[in-house]
């Protein structure tokens, strides 16, 4: 059981990395929309591909027309990977420490 603990510690801690990149991919993308450098189009291209399939979903949604062409999908995004953060992580990292018999309490 001690060896499952440390597995979901670890797939935790990887998840959080990850979510936490994804939420910084995000703000470099909205930066480079609001500025354009011409020698840096392949990075916004590739951000682009990264961040897109995830995006037009909320932009459906909330269109940027509605509100006056602000596209507010990268807010929505960032605020449910930090739910998904808070709530998924958060609860594998306990239910870890609760099966190596460590309870950790947050509240």
């Amino acid at each position: 059981m001690v060896l499952f603990a440390h597995f979901l510690a670890a797939v935790s801690r990887i998840v959080h990395l990850v979510l936490t990149i994804y939420i910084w991919i995000i703000i470099f993308r909205a930066i480079l929309s609001w500025v354009h450098i011409p020698s840096l189009y392949t990075v916004s291209v590739i951000l682009y591909r990264l961040t897109e399939p995830v995006l037009s979903p909320f932009r459906r949604v909330v269109p940027p027309y509605k509100l006056g062409g602000i596209d507010i999908s990268p807010i929505l995004v960032i605020l449910v990977i930090m739910f998904l953060d808070s709530f998924v992580v958060d609860s594998l990292s306990v239910y870890a420490q609760h099966l190596m018999g460590r309870p950790s309490y947050q509240f």
